[in-house]
């Protein structure tokens, strides 16, 4: 069965975002007070949940024929480290789960978004959550595939009503996506880490499930259903939006705690904030998040540009999309490092800065910023696959 197909609009620019931005700060002392206890039960807290539900922030990647916000991709770099801010955990799992929210949306046809998208206005409609680099199998059979598999990391998956997960047609050899109910997934109580603790982002099982035909899609597609230019720049695009921002919170949250913990030290006696030392530091940490950041807003205010033209970005665009998301990523860590150097035992205890210290460094060893993605961005800058082409998170070129 074949669907319409969402006519080509430009980037959608929300007037919620203000709005939107003041409600998050509203919250921020419940998802700041509640981080420690999300910590020890390995998820957010009901009181943390309620709370971003309340502000409407998971409409944000909802396209907005559908009732929701969609925001531009600086408009959600902007939310992401809003919500990063007050707690590392809660901007994890908001990311992962407001994006999928709204590429399922976006991707699936009017059948499927009919029920899984009843009432976005009203505040009825799927949350997913799920894996989608590590594909496990699926057959093709009538009316739709049994899909089989272990996936890890279904970060906010404590929230989700449903499961988004990556498989590996056996008849075709191409990678798809399937959204099903919750229920239908085996979880699995595994995530014992030593950062991003309440993120929920455990292992689950499927056991030749069905999916219906209506409910899969493909895991590189660009073609929409239903939404704006900001989905036709595909998954991994759209990923790297995400932990741009929760990147960018993480790294200005932990320079303004370890700003706070300078003023209370400065004066004491052999105070090592007092030096000239940490003051040079403290700068040019200063400088590598404000650069960072800058370089970010640049690189997506050229990637809106294109495609509000209706374009697709092209392999230069998504080469320096990914270089950016490393470059923005290695800085905060550098940030990190900079925090250590100077917080002396402050870090070893328990509190925001040893939290979000251990929260970055978990955060930084995602795949989306490992470095077989930075090799293959220096490859095809250096000129050496000028005929490559980026499907998902690899760099391939012709005939591979």
């Amino acid at each position: 069965m074949t669907t319409a197909l969402a006519p080509k609009r430009g980037i959608h620019v929300s007037d919620e975002y203000e709005p939107l931005m003041g409600r998050l700060e509203e919250i921020h002392p419940v998802l700041d007070g509640t981080a420690d206890e999300g910590e020890r039960l390995g998820r957010l807290t009901d009181e943390a949940v309620g709370a971003l539900l309340s502000t409407g922030a998971l409409k944000v990647g909802i396209p907005a024929e559908l009732g929701g916000y969609e925001f531009s991709p600086r408009q959600v770099v902007d939310t992401i480290a809003r919500i990063a801010y007050a707690d590392a955990s809660a901007g994890w799992s908001y990311m992962a789960l407001q994006m999928v929210a709204g590429t399922t949306a976006a991707y699936l046809g009017p059948e499927a978004v009919a029920e899984l998208y009843p009432d976005v206005p009203g505040g009825r409609h799927a949350i997913m959550a799920g894996q989608g680099t590590k594909p496990g199998t699926a057959v093709r059979t009538e009316g739709g595939y049994r899909v089989s598999g272990r996936w890890q990391f279904a970060s906010g998956v404590n929230v989700a009503t449903h499961i988004h997960t990556a498989a590996l047609c056996e008849e075709t050899g191409r990678v798809l996506v399937f959204t099903l109910p919750k229920e239908q997934a085996t979880l699995i109580d595994n995530w014992d880490v030593m950062g991003l603790s309440g993120t929920h982002s455990i292992d689950y099982t499927l056991d030749d499930v069905f999916v219906p035909e209506t409910r899969v899609h493909e895991a590189a597609t660009t073609t929409t259903h239903h939404g704006g230019a900001i989905y036709r720049m595909g998954l991994a695009n759209m990923s790297g939006v995400c932990h741009t921002g929760w990147a960018l919170g993480v790294g200005r949250r932990l320079l303004d705690e370890l700003k706070a913990y300078a003023a209370a030290k400065s004066g004491s006696p052999g105070a090592a904030v007092d030096t000239d030392r940490f003051r040079a530091e403290y700068a040019e940490a200063e400088a590598r998040l404000r650069a960072a950041r800058a370089w970010a807003m640049e690189i997506w205010a050229a990637n809106e540009a294109t495609l509000d033209r209706g374009d697709l970005l092209t392999t230069e665009q998504e080469t320096l999309t990914r270089l950016m998301l490393n470059h923005t990523t290695w800085s905060v860590h550098a940030v990190g490092q900079t925090v250590q150097r100077w917080a002396a035992t402050a870090l070893i205890r328990r509190g925001p800065l040893q939290r979000f210290f251990r929260d970055l460094n978990t955060g930084t060893q995602h795949i989306t910023s490992g470095p077989v993605v930075l090799q293959s961005c220096g490859k095809w800058l250096a000129g050496m696959a000028p005929e490559g082409r980026w499907v998902f998170l690899t760099l391939q070129e012709p005939g591979e």
